[in-house]
């Protein structure tokens, strides 16, 4: 008897609606989770940059115009990037849907990123540059898509899987032909 009501119960969750949610609730438990990291991490990130900053101040003869500015300009884009994931995951976590253009931007960010923190003497390295150009160019091309045709349309999933606890209510044909 034991197993028949063990076996009840793993039929139950493996029911269409009950393991859509339990998808749904183990979805939001980790996007919660990854958010409370990227926030811990961008704190300590946040804390080291401003303390490397003040340290560099006090140092008489700090060369702000060379390679130290390229890593503050490198390391507070990096920050960016990361309030931009955890604006993703916030977003997710309001809407339950990936926004793709807030994912496109994120790229879009990083790839400037790159672009502004080229080393002296990337102008060397036409692959890179080249590369770079047409990784701006399919972005900006893709966000561009998906911003006109998101203007036009809804998504087409708003929320979580609906649970019913109510047995199916549509009318079901037995075969007699009338009501």
């Amino acid at each position: 008897m034991a197993s028949g009501t063990r076996m009840g119960r793993w039929r139950r969750l493996f029911n269409d609606a009950n393991y859509l949610h339990v998808i749904d609730r183990t979805e939001q438990q980790l996007a919660k989770l990854l958010g409370v990291v990227l926030v811990v991490v961008m704190l300590a990130a946040t804390v080291q940059l401003v303390v490397q900053v003040v340290l560099a101040l006090m140092v008489p003869g700090t060369p702000w115009l060379g390679a130290k500015l390229n890593q503050v300009l490198g390391d507070l884009l990096n920050l960016l990037i990361a309030l931009e994931v955890l604006q993703n995951i916030t977003s997710y976590l309001r809407r339950h849907v990936v926004q793709i253009e807030l994912v496109l931007l994120t790229a879009m960010t990083a790839v400037a990123r790159k672009v502004i923190v080229l080393p002296a003497g990337a102008e060397s390295k036409p692959q890179l540059l080249t590369g770079l150009g047409v990784a701006v160019l399919a972005l900006a091309g893709a966000f561009w898509l998906v911003r006109s045709l998101t203007m036009q349309k809804p998504p087409s999933r708003t929320g979580p899987a609906i649970r019913s606890r109510e047995p199916d209510q549509s009318p079901q044909d037995d075969g007699g032909g009338g009501p």
